[in-house]
């Protein structure tokens, strides 16, 4: 059974994560909120199964993020999608990303963007 509360806890800890910029960033407080076993899909890393290797990529979207502009969450029982504008360096990409949860934590993150667009305004 899913508990909407605590999936929304995720996800606001997930999204101050991401805020937080490098100096700031608790990697511990991440793997609290991803299976060890987290499946990842996305236009640059490609499928990846496992949080430590999710920990290691999403250090340098933080410290590349200047601002993170959430325009969209959604959430249903066990998932959750989001769209958000996320300012970097040179400019701005828009992402999407499609959450599914079990045991309180993040099973899988799909993360859809422009890997063209993401790199040209400083993506890393």
């Amino acid at each position: 059974m899913s508990d909407a509360r605590g999936e929304s806890a995720v996800l606001e800890t997930y999204y101050d994560l991401l805020r937080s910029g490098v100096d700031q960033f608790d990697v511990d407080r991440l793997r609290a909120i991803l299976h060890p076993q987290l499946v990842f899909e996305g236009p640059i890393a490609g499928h990846r199964v496992g949080a430590e290797l999710f920990c290691k990529g999403v250090l340098g979207f933080i410290g590349a993020l200047r601002h993170l502009e959430m325009l969209q969450l959604v959430t249903a029982p066990g998932s959750a999608a989001s769209l958000y504008d996320a300012e970097l360096s040179g400019g701005t990409c828009r992402f999407a990303e499609f959450f599914e949860f079990g045991d309180g934590v993040i099973t899988s993150l799909r993360l859809v963007y422009d890997p063209k667009r993401y790199l040209e305004v400083g993506g890393r």
